[in-house]
């Protein structure tokens, strides 16, 4: 009878469950009444809710689980932990190689708010305007934060603006560092793709301190090189003197070499019984060698005396990013407690161009040019107010409400004169030749400048379980900022406990995304030179006068409507599933035009004011959708005499339709009646460029000295449309199998894994958009183009 009891368990988790989030490791799951009664501090502010009370749902990933798997990049791990986040490896296109935006349930990378120990995380200085996924985000860089510094992440799927404020129309990823006085590890690894490149290492530790009787620090350390991957082939196309050489790989597809080193630390003194000061800090430096497009020795970009052989020109980025907190908890004589802090983050990418020139400087133009850099800086006060109300309720309710001041500066600095000038030399057949450095001209001084802005919120929200089976919340947010407005956002949240094994949960709100300093001014020229004379193209930022003159606008927020209905489920001891269906409509979302550079575009600039601009594009709020879809999770746990078996498994289906494009304004409309803002190649980003489902079964067994466990992982298929319909491609669904064993012996564990062991590749591009062959791979696939990945790791701890 047991043993028809087990197998029947089994056989209802492969059918209903789903991971939350701790699928897709290299290790066991934490059982499954750890993480049920695991206390959240994302989505909620009533002391001691757990994971299985919350009325929306989240999933906690430990850090010993993201330190299991074989990559050595958070936003990786996590991709491989939630079924509802996509991260592609973007390739050959520019600063994305080295900041690679994530997306979860299929909105933009920056409808995701990241936080770290509840406080609000700098977004990177990047804002990505090339072709892949996340195109117009400026989101936070999440492989900015060290693995080796978490405790947990605690991911909230649900819109949750009115709580945190701006850009939690998707969710809130909460990073929650180590902070134990005592106890570390000490961790390192090596690993390679099976085609022989890609190479890995990272070292990593933390340790905890007492401080005095009443104090503790936690400190972490993480540095890693990663060597670069390629999977290009040889150009099959016809010979001429302007292409690649036949037979000999030149161009170069996959990911770049990354260094990268961090530190961080999370500390606090208890001065009072009722009053404590804490801090926590992390530093990151990575440095990305990225590349471009190949140029042949006989095209008119290259100087053969420089390049006999043409030349791959590279982007060598260096990316800086610290965060620091400091603040005071105290519990006042009316026992309110009170939190005040002050945040300060910031990011740095700089833009080195390698084995480059300029063309127009002739054979005395540098092969290596400092192009500029973004920087990113801000400030951000909280003053938090958390008290218990006794109402006569079955329980105490919660209020809570507080006020928030966040300043922003956005900077772009100049490059090195010769990466962006036109140095007047004329190619051989008299036609001037092309400005700045070769795949990434510089930022112009015209270009360049610092602006900023500052906002104002104040909160509210009311939580409590109003009887033993009901709990209600409800939350409201206002927000003030300096450049585009105001916005208020509300939201209420329900669950109901039929009994111990069924309850109903809901949410519905209200979100905002205010438009990013970077998506408002970030700017960059290069020239092109049309009948013989020289003509600026521009990517404008919205008070750019030729800008305006083509219909550019000021930016105002995206605004959402979230509405969840969710299930949750523990019809058996140790079994535990959730079901959740969301539906996210999300207006006047901001996305980058196309180029606007038709003749009558460039007639009307070059005689009403702008002789020297041809066209260009800019950021604009042009798009309504809708996305609808549902989570699956769920955990089964089967404890066995001297050993325990564990079972995660997740699915998530998420599909977003455009509801409206926004017609030309009246100003481009009189200019060029057939201009075209938005193409159908942006367009298929937003609906079918990433997985329209993704399912994952992992299943662990462990004892007191071995640990083995298996993944599989289904992603499902996504289209690349092209500006040709008939290039468009859709790619078929693939299954991964990801493989370790760890082997345990006193303090020290070893473990020897293999992710995508059967080697599996995305299917390959059709010819026609392969670049002649060389790029047989899409760089939009999401769980890359490497192929298998093997990995020794040892690892001990006190």
């Amino acid at each position: 009878m047991i043993a028809q009891h087990r197998l029947l368990s089994a056989a209802i988790v492969t059918a209903l469950a789903a991971p939350p989030a701790l699928a897709q490791t290299a290790s066991p799951p934490t059982p499954t009444a750890t993480v049920l009664d695991t206390v959240i501090v994302t989505g909620t502010r009533v002391a001691g809710r757990t994971v299985a009370e919350s009325s929306s749902p989240i999933d906690i990933i430990t850090g010993e689980a993201l330190q299991a798997t074989g990559s050595t990049e958070l936003a990786t791990a996590l991709a491989r932990a939630i079924p509802s986040l996509n991260f592609p490896r973007a390739a050959i296109n520019d600063g994305t190689d080295a900041m690679r935006p994530a997306q979860l349930r299929g909105l933009a990378p920056d409808h995701t708010l990241v936080l770290v120990n509840g406080k609000r995380y700098h977004p990177g200085a990047l804002v990505n305007v090339n072709g892949s996924q996340g195109r117009s985000s400026s989101p936070v860089d999440l492989n900015s934060i060290p693995v080796a510094a978490i405790e947990r992440v605690e991911v909230l799927r649900d819109g949750a603006s009115a709580q945190y404020g701006s850009d939690a129309i998707a969710g809130v990823v909460n990073i929650v560092l180590k902070g134990s006085d005592s106890g570390g590890s000490l961790s390192a690894g090596y690993g390679q793709f099976s085609a022989g490149d890609g190479g890995q290492y990272q070292v990593m530790g933390d340790a905890g301190f007492k401080l005095g009787g009443a104090g503790k620090l936690h400190l972490a350390a993480q540095t890693g090189h990663q060597d670069q991957t390629d999977r290009a082939r040889p150009y099959t196309g016809a010979p001429s003197s302007t292409s690649p050489p036949l037979g000999e790989v030149v161009q170069r597809l996959g990911d770049p070499e990354i260094d990268n080193h961090s530190v961080a630390y999370n500390g606090e003194i208890e001065a009072e019984d009722y009053l404590r000061f804490y801090s926590f800090g992390l530093y990151t430096e990575r440095e990305t060698l990225s590349n471009g497009f190949f140029r042949p020795a006989g095209d008119s970009r290259n100087i053969p005396a420089i390049y006999p052989d043409g030349f791959l020109p590279q982007i060598f980025n260096t990316s800086d990013d610290i965060s620091l907190t400091a603040g005071l908890r105290a519990t006042t004589a009316g026992e309110t407690d009170v939190d005040f802090s002050y945040t300060y983050g910031a990011n740095e990418l700089a833009f080195d161009i390698r084995n480059t020139l300029n063309r127009s400087l002739g054979p005395t133009s540098p092969t290596q040019f400092y192009a500029g850099s973004l920087e990113l800086k801000q400030h951000v006060l909280n003053l938090d107010f958390n008290k218990r109300l006794e109402w006569g309720l079955a329980y105490p309710v919660t209020l809570s409400y507080g006020v928030e001041w966040r300043g922003e500066e956005f900077t772009i600095g100049p490059g090195e004169e010769g990466s962006y000038i036109n140095g007047g030399v004329l190619l051989p057949n008299g036609t001037p030749a092309a400005s700045g450095a070769q795949v990434f001209p510089g930022f112009r001084p015209s270009d360049s400048g610092s602006f900023d802005r500052h906002s104002l919120s104040y909160y509210i929200g009311l939580e409590g379980d109003l009887t033993e089976k009901l709990s209600l919340g409800i939350a409201a947010r206002y927000e003030d900022y300096s450049d585009f407005g105001s916005e208020a956002t509300g939201k209420v949240s329900g669950r109901y406990a039929f009994s111990d094994a069924v309850a109903l949960r809901a949410t519905a709100s209200t979100g905002f995304h205010a438009p990013s300093l970077q998506q408002q001014y970030y700017q960059t020229t290069s020239t092109n030179f049309i009948g013989g004379l020289p003509y600026d193209l521009v990517t404008f930022r919205v008070t750019n006068p030729a800008g305006i003159a083509l219909g550019a606008e000021p930016l105002k927020a995206e605004t959402s409507d979230n509405l969840t209905l969710g299930l949750v489920l523990t019809p058996l001891q140790d079994l535990y599933v959730t079901i959740d269906a969301y539906h996210i409509e999300v207006k006047d979302r901001i996305t980058l035009s196309e180029n606007l550079t038709s003749t009558a575009v460039r007639t009307w600039l070059n005689t009403n004011g702008f002789p020297d601009v041809a066209g260009g594009r800019y950021f604009t709020n042009a798009l309504d959708t809708t996305t609808r879809g549902v989570d699956v999770v769920g955990t089964y746990s089967w404890q066995l005499d001297a050993s325990a078996l564990d079972f995660t498994l997740g699915y998530n289906y998420t599909k977003t339709e455009i509801d409206r494009v926004a017609p030309n304004p009246p100003a481009l409309t009189a200019i060029d009646p057939t201009a075209l803002r938005f193409g159908r190649v942006e367009l298929g980003r937003f609906e079918v460029g990433y997985p329209r489902d993704k399912f994952l079964l992992s299943g662990a067994w462990e004892n007191d000295h071995w640990r083995l466990s298996a993944t599989t992982s289904r992603y499902g298929e996504f289209t690349i449309r092209n500006a040709s319909p008939a290039l468009d491609q859709t790619f078929d669904p693939k299954w991964l199998l990801d493989l370790a064993a760890t082997f345990k012996v006193d303090r020290w564990e070893f473990t020897a894994g293999g992710d995508n062991v059967l080697d599996e590749y995305p299917d390959e591009n059709i010819y026609a958009t392969s670049t002649s062959g060389q790029l047989p791979y899409p760089t939009q696939n999401p769980f890359g183009f490497n192929g298998a990945y093997l990995y020794l790791r040892a690892n001990y701890r006190w």
